[in-house]
């Protein structure tokens, strides 16, 4: 079984990530965003690689916010919300790599993509990332279900 983390944590660090993506998209394409891009880029890496409770935000839920609040009435499988780390990874990336190379349009519609997915998930609890991880894991299943139906014939 996938380790279970508090959903509220995953909320807080959209609301800090929108933040900070808020502000790159205000000052691009000035080094102060590129940097703050950075510095989100590598958020993003450590929540892929290392699992989203590993992150600067999960210590800061955990040792600030999530001690007064109740109990969480439901734990969630934080391989979702480690799969869209990843994916955030890879937006962010590509934006950052648009503002290095120039291609400030590429970087702000990037950056852009990653902001909205970061603000659905801050204010409705609706993570897109998530939610295309549960699709590929139905679809796998649904197709692994087809070929062992067809190799038993």
């Amino acid at each position: 079984m996938s380790k279970q983390i508090d959903p509220r944590g995953q909320r807080f660090a959209a609301a800090l990530t929108a933040l900070v993506l808020a502000v790159v998209l205000a000052l691009s394409p000035s080094p102060l965003a590129v940097a703050l891009l950075a510095a989100q880029t590598a958020l993003f890496a450590i929540a892929a690689g290392l699992g989203v409770s590993q992150t600067p935000h999960a210590w800061l839920f955990r040792s600030f916010v999530r001690p007064r609040l109740a109990p969480p009435r439901e734990w969630e499988d934080a391989a979702p919300p480690r799969f869209a780390q990843a994916v955030g990874l890879v937006f962010a990336s590509v934006g950052l790599a648009g503002f290095l190379a120039g291609a400030t349009s590429l970087g702000l519609v990037a950056t852009g993509f990653a902001l909205v997915a970061a603000l659905l998930n801050a204010v409705f609890g609706l993570c897109l990332g998530c939610e295309v991880y549960l699709l590929g894991r139905r679809t796998a299943a649904r197709f692994g279900a087809r070929d062992a139906s067809q190799t038993a014939r």
